[in-house]
């Protein structure tokens, strides 16, 4: 081997956990014993549940992370490990399947140590076998999580057309990148005729590196090929139509093809950056352009201003805060207390999740209404409008729904999912499959009134052959749905029921309607039927609330005894007591991190 080629995987091999203990020797008997392996973007390195078989060491490129994909979706990136991490030592120690699936995000360079190398070299250097024990033992007591995998750090920033201000979005994106490490932007003038050595260097340099398209088809090939997510700039006002040049690889050479054909096109994150005019928002835009793009690839985002390019860059760099709502009835109304405790603290929400009641409020907090407007939307829709108040014979349930779903109408108006500048997503129950409905398109008050139908008090959503109930009655607090995502910190607020359902009679069937007349203001006897339902709607949820509470980085759980699930009254109550909640969080955790920081 060259002397410079040896020395230099001598320093890449001595730069990681395993054999960062081996001396020069022992790192030019672990060479000999490595094979070389080079995988073209959107290649397979291994499958999920194949065997752990080799132990692998990146030198150029990044690898995707990918946990099993939806049905008929596609695959789920967990994250991007970049060059010089190893992996498969967990595995190839322990002996068990791989627990990802692990695909080259772009061209990449590995060496492979086999089992029968690995054992010869314990043999020989049982320093070897320590340091890979060592990293192992560390990933078991994490739960297998692997501090490697990290967010995509190097980006393709592609224009449709040459109206595309690429250009001025990579410099705005810069800009912000750059709060949370070095960001380089590279162009066609400054990029062109390089070799890899000097993108390899560059990126090396710096945390994040920005590939800007000028148009030139051939250097927008090399910068697809460099990067590890691929951003779509569009013109937001501009009818939607399919994009004019190949942006995925329909298939790689060499090696033989594993999985599917579109896990190798859609290897890398997909992000559709919508550019509104000036002072216009324009609606349908996301939604249309998703479609025409394969919108099952895309995640999208509005560019209007720049605090939505600051909101890009933080989800692009995992520095995002994610908040989650749950459902509680008029509980719900201290999450509106706790949004306003959480802004004046200067924490700012890049994405929201809710169920139910939350699903609403959360709804409005992506809309970007300030304090004032959330209030009075919500007092506007859930207390003066009385929603439940269109009273029917209780053949679906106890109400209509008509009323609930006008009201939402007014509220929302006749807006997308998609439309939302804050990214959002509500649960509803699909009882039709008995699993978690996850809506992240779609008309946005037909997804709030699914989330919030109470069974027996509000009617299912029917839509397309499946009935929709309130989400509560899988999952009432759906950290779970932002699990997978590379957010910095999730914030969930935890209003459901914990208080028991109580009577204070003993009777296996109902007295005559005048003994219940004459005992209606004697609420401690016998719990409301809207009571009942909820609670039992609610009940099922709450085995798993438990564990997605250790989802999420904060849980605010504000003492809500006192306001019953129907106090629709007890609006302003409500909203007080979320915001002193928070409030006292939020001072009781920063007097932690100056403790810990003294």
């Amino acid at each position: 081997m060259d002397p410079l080629a040896a020395s230099g995987l001598r320093a890449l091999l001595g730069r990681t956990a395993v054999f960062g203990r081996l001396r020069a020797r022992e790192l030019d008997a672990l060479i000999e014993e490595m094979a070389w392996l080079w995988l073209p973007g959107g290649a397979p390195l291994y499958l999920h549940a194949e065997p752990s078989d080799n132990l692998y060491v990146l030198k150029s490129g990044s690898l995707g992370v990918f946990g099993q994909p939806e049905a008929g979706g596609p695959p789920r990136m967990l994250g991007v490990i970049p060059a010089g991490a190893t992996l498969g030592e967990l595995g190839l120690i322990t002996g068990t399947v791989r627990a990802q699936s692990v695909r080259a995000l772009r061209d990449s360079e590995l060496l492979c140590l086999s089992r029968a190398g690995f054992e010869k070299l314990i043999a020989r250097h049982p320093l070897a076998m320590l340091g890979a024990a060592r990293v192992a033992v560390q990933r078991l007591l994490q739960g297998g999580r692997d501090d490697a995998i990290r967010p995509p750090r190097t980006f393709a920033i592609l224009r449709f057309d040459a109206g595309s201000t690429a250009h001025a979005f990579a410099t705005a994106l810069q800009q912000e990148l750059s709060a949370f490490g070095a960001c380089t932007v590279i162009d066609a003038e400054s990029g062109r005729g390089h070799d890899t050595d000097w993108f390899t260097a560059c990126e090396a340099a710096s945390r994040f590196v920005l590939y800007v398209d000028d148009g030139d088809a051939t250097w927008r090939q090399l910068c697809r090929r460099q990067a590890d997510a691929l951003l779509l700039l569009v013109d937001a006002a501009q009818p939607a139509t399919p994009w004019p040049y190949p942006i995925a690889e329909t298939a790689y050479a060499g090696g033989t093809l594993r999985g599917t054909a579109a896990e190798a096109m859609h290897h890398r994150p997909r992000h559709l950056i919508l550019c509104h005019p000036p002072g216009k928002f324009i609606y349908g835009a996301a939604h249309a352009w998703r479609t025409a793009l394969d919108h099952g690839a895309w995640q999208h985002h509005h560019w209007r201003h720049g605090a939505d390019v600051a909101r890009i860059a933080r989800l692009l760099a995992g520095h995002s805060t994610g908040l989650v709502l749950s459902g509680g009835g008029a509980r719900g109304f201290a999450q509106i207390g706790v949004m306003q405790a959480l802004r004046e603290a200067g924490i700012v929400i890049d994405t929201v999740v809710g169920t139910s009641i939350g699903a609403i409020i959360g709804a409005g907090i992506a809309y970007e209404w300030d304090d004032g407007k959330l209030r009075a939307a919500c007092r506007r829709a859930l207390v003066d409008g009385k929603p439940l108040s269109d009273w029917t014979v209780p053949v679906v349930a106890l109400t209509r729904g008509a009323r609930t779903t006008l009201l939402l109408r007014e509220a929302f108006g006749e807006i997308d999912i998609e439309d939302l500048p804050i990214r959002f997503a509500c649960v509803s129950a699909d009882l039709t499959l008995g699993t978690t409905a996850v809506h992240r398109e779609g008309l946005l008050w037909r997804w709030l009134r699914a989330s919030s139908a109470v069974p027996g008090m509000l009617p299912p959503l029917f839509h397309r052959r499946h009935v929709y109930v309130d989400g509560a009655v899988i999952n009432n607090l759906p950290t779970d749905v932002l699990a997978e995502e590379t957010h910095e910190r999730v914030i969930a607020v935890d209003i459901g029921a914990d208080d028991t359902l109580t009577a204070g009679v003993d009777e296996s069937a109902s007295p005559p309607l005048p003994t219940l007349w004459a005992q209606r203001h004697r609420h401690d006897l016998r719990p409301s039927v809207f009571s009942i339902l909820v609670r039992a709607g609610m009940v099922n949820s709450e085995t798993g609330s438990a564990r997605r509470r250790e989802l999420a980085d904060l849980v605010l759980h504000p003492d809500m005894q006192q306001i019953g699930l129907f106090d629709w009254q007890q609006f302003d109550h409500a909203i007080e007591i979320g915001y002193r909640c928070t409030r006292a969080a939020l001072r009781s955790r920063a007097a932690s991190a100056q403790q810990e920081a003294q």
